[in-house]
């Protein structure tokens, strides 16, 4: 007779939580962003449980020299409202770089989460950083290597 599936339990998920530390140096925004939501969200474990956070903290250094393909640098545009009537504000990712390198690499990881109470309990395990220094040494994070696709010019 098979037991059946498992399903982790609260203390299962946070006895077994790791910390990585990612270089996005020269990573592509996208690609790096999904494989770092899948570490959130725990999906690299056999105790996955969709319905509960089993994930590991990731930190993520050198955000500021993530890289986009093609054009996005000059023509994505990131959307804002103050909730306000005529209170739409685009911005350009140019822009955003230049004020706060990090969040481009946060709202790429959000974005790849689920929007509800356990997607904003996952996003609490991130850490982004813009420069190549971090406070998370005492955990030790292990490095995980993302590698960055070369372009064929």
């Amino acid at each position: 007779m098979s037991k059946g599936t498992h399903s982790a339990t609260r203390s299962e998920a946070l006895q077994d939580r790791k910390w990585w530390i990612v270089d996005a140096d020269g990573l592509t925004v996208g690609r790096a962003a999904s494989r770092i939501a899948s570490i959130l969200k725990g999906k690299h474990k056999p105790s996955y449980t969709p319905s509960m956070d089993v994930g590991d903290f990731v930190v993520v250094v050198n955000a500021g020299k993530v890289r986009f393909t093609g054009k996005k640098e000059e023509d994505k545009l990131y959307f804002s409202h103050t909730m306000h009537p005529g209170g739409a504000k685009l911005t350009p990712a140019r822009k955003v770089r230049e004020r706060h390198p990090e969040d481009i690499f946060f709202f790429a990881v959000q974005r790849m989460l689920p929007r509800n109470a356990l997607g904003r309990d996952m996003l609490k395990k991130l850490k982004i950083y813009a420069g190549d220094k971090h406070p998370h040494a005492a955990q030790k994070p292990a490095p995980l290597k993302l590698s960055a696709q070369k372009l064929s010019a």
